[in-house]
């Protein structure tokens, strides 16, 4: 080893020891002719003096170093001059006299910062991310990453699951996201998908009789991005036999504390709250709840309906937010929120303060007194609140006045940002109606909860799927089902979005072959790893906790792709690009 020990590890019990670091020039001081560097590396910080009177060699060698030179240094350990220890550094107790001196490589002026508190544009982060990935910042939330990962291996693997992995060249089959297409070499005019997820293959696998298998599924998708979104990233994808719901909520729960327990030193309770669907939405408008506050929604659209507002009177759907103290809302308050609804579509905000004991705005007129008092109670408003109306069909109302709530709760800071508030939706419907024809929610091979058989063929409306998404403070980490492994309930699941199961044979042969030779009753889930992280981390981008990604344009400005191919690549894979023309002027 070039190395005796690491920038983040001496301290000062080692005293009068002589060591050997290496690492970069983090920054570099000079005062009086005597040289002082912070030398880094992963593991952190420390302050290595050279001094002409301890060894004038190495002094006259350092006068030449630069911000992240590569160096490798022996010296002696010494404690730090009184007053002078930095008690923000592990190592801040102690330097080190240097007493030779080896420059490994020099480098350039970096064209950004690595330091952690002067961020460089998003363009330049990416494009140079290898800089970018030395601040000590983005180290820390690498060794969380994997922390998160050890702690995963070391939990399931306790609980008897295996690690399979499963294959990145596979056949497309219909539904689900837009997949990345792989022309083959050797099958002239046949292509590969790259994975969206493994869905079919762990099923695959539980027909093989491995009963618990886990891996970290790299998935790819070719759609449009944002902040949670990379075309490809990381699930923890898991599938078990002979369970039921309960079953993987348990495991994923144990996993969910372990991780944050030992990546993050963060305890999280258990069990989780569980709230179905139905509820989500009307109480907060969202199948994906942040419960660390309340601000509930709340039905009146039977009490408006008495109202002269026309407004209200004609609407399908009208529910409200009561803000606590909102009647000091200004103006330009409400202007800004009713701007805001308009994002999800609503056509306005109505509003009625609570003052005097009565409501008040402009509307408050159309509303008789006995009324009002009756709407006061069914809300639970009191002297100085505001009611915040929207009317509209019923998803247009819950779309909006979830994001509204969310809004307020993080404007007037209703929830501590440092809560881990963690809940399992359950219980969502298990086909939803697209154009007028129904789609499975989430997918074909989803168990119906067994109460609801009968509506399969009556009313599909009613029908709940053994469905369930875990969620972390608004944020939807993870999803998974019960499976249908039995052939006559899957022919009646089929047959409501128009397929018989001949017609789905086509389109899913291998794997509803492979359930005719005895298909166990099964399981599972998909975590967003990267999702998991960056919250873990405190962080919303999980472009943060991943090494090297892509940009909102699915580019990497690092290393140029996607590129341009050759003519000799495309006519090795018996490909021509005819359809890529340019625009026609004039």
């Amino acid at each position: 080893m070039l190395r005796t020990r690491t920038c983040g590890e001496l301290r000062l019990k080692d005293a009068k020891k002589e060591a050997t670091l290496c690492g970069w020039v983090h920054s570099r001081r000079d005062h009086g002719g005597v040289i002082f560097i912070d030398l880094r590396d992963r593991y952190g910080l420390t302050q290595i003096v050279f001094n002409p009177t301890f060894h004038q060699e190495a002094h006259a060698e350092a006068e030449k170093l630069k911000r992240e030179d590569v160096l490798r240094v022996r010296g002696e350990v010494h404690p730090r001059a009184k007053g002078m220890a930095n008690p923000n550094l592990d190592t801040g107790e102690i330097e080190v006299f240097i007493s030779h001196l080896e420059i490994l490589n020099h480098a350039e002026t970096p064209p950004l910062e690595i330091d952690d508190n002067k961020e460089a544009s998003e363009e330049m982060r990416l494009k140079y991310r290898y800089l970018d990935l030395r601040r000590p910042k983005m180290q820390n939330r690498l060794l969380m990453r994997h922390k998160a990962a050890q702690a995963t291996r070391e939990y399931l693997n306790s609980q008897s699951f295996m690690e399979i992995e499963t294959p990145m060249l596979v056949k497309t089959t219909p539904g689900g996201a837009r997949v990345f297409k792989v022309p083959s070499r050797v099958h002239t005019g046949k292509f590969y998908a790259l994975p969206e997820s493994p869905q079919l293959y762990k099923q695959l696998l539980m027909v093989s009789g491995c009963d618990r298998y886990y891996q970290f599924a790299r998935c790819l998708r070719d759609e449009d991005l944002r902040a949670d979104r990379q075309p490809e990233f990381t699930q923890i994808d898991l599938e078990m036999s002979f369970v039921e719901t309960h079953d993987v909520q348990e495991i994923i729960e144990g996993l969910l504390k372990d991780m944050f327990k030992k990546a993050a030193g963060k305890e999280i309770k258990t069990p989780f709250t569980r709230i179905t669907y139905a509820e989500a939405m009307e109480k907060y408008g969202s199948d994906k709840p942040d419960l660390r506050f309340g601000l509930e929604l709340k039905e009146v659209t039977k009490e408006v309906k008495k109202s002269e507002f026309s407004v209200f009177k004609n609407a399908p759907s009208v529910k409200c937010l009561c803000v606590e103290g909102g009647a000091k809302f200004s103006r330009k308050d409400l202007e800004e929120l009713e701007t805001f609804v308009k994002i999800y579509q609503a056509k306005g905000l109505a509003y009625l303060k609570i003052q005097n004991g009565k409501l008040d705005s402009s509307i408050a007129k159309y509303f008789k007194e006995e009324l009002q008092q009756e709407l006061i109670k069914k809300t639970s408003a009191k002297e100085g609140d505001i009611l915040l109306f929207v009317a509209d069909k019923l998803e247009i109302v819950y779309a909006a006045l979830g994001a509204l709530r969310l809004e307020l709760g993080k404007r007037f800071k209703l929830y501590n940002p440092d809560e881990l508030k963690f809940c399992w939706v359950v219980d969502f419907p298990l086909y939803e109606l697209v154009e007028e024809k129904w789609e499975a929610r989430h997918h074909i091979f989803t168990m119906p909860r067994e109460e609801d058989m009968p509506w399969l063929e009556k009313d599909p409306s009613k029908v709940r799927g053994k469905l369930y998404d875990v969620v972390l403070n608004g944020v939807e980490i993870g999803g998974g089902s019960i499976r249908i492994h039995n052939k006559e309930v899957q022919t009646r699941v089929l047959k409501v979005i128009g397929l018989s199961y001949e017609e789905a044979q086509e389109r899913f042969d291998f794997l509803l072959e492979a359930f005719q030779y005895g298909a166990p009753p099964h399981g599972g889930i998909a975590l967003g790893f990267d999702r998991v992280v960056a919250l873990m981390a405190g962080l919303n981008d999980i472009r943060e906790v991943i090494a090297f990604p892509k940009t909102k344009a699915a580019e990497n400005p690092m290393d140029g792709s996607p590129q341009e191919w050759t003519e000799a690549q495309l006519k090795e894979l018996h490909l021509r690009l005819d359809g890529v023309k340019k625009p026609i002027q004039g």
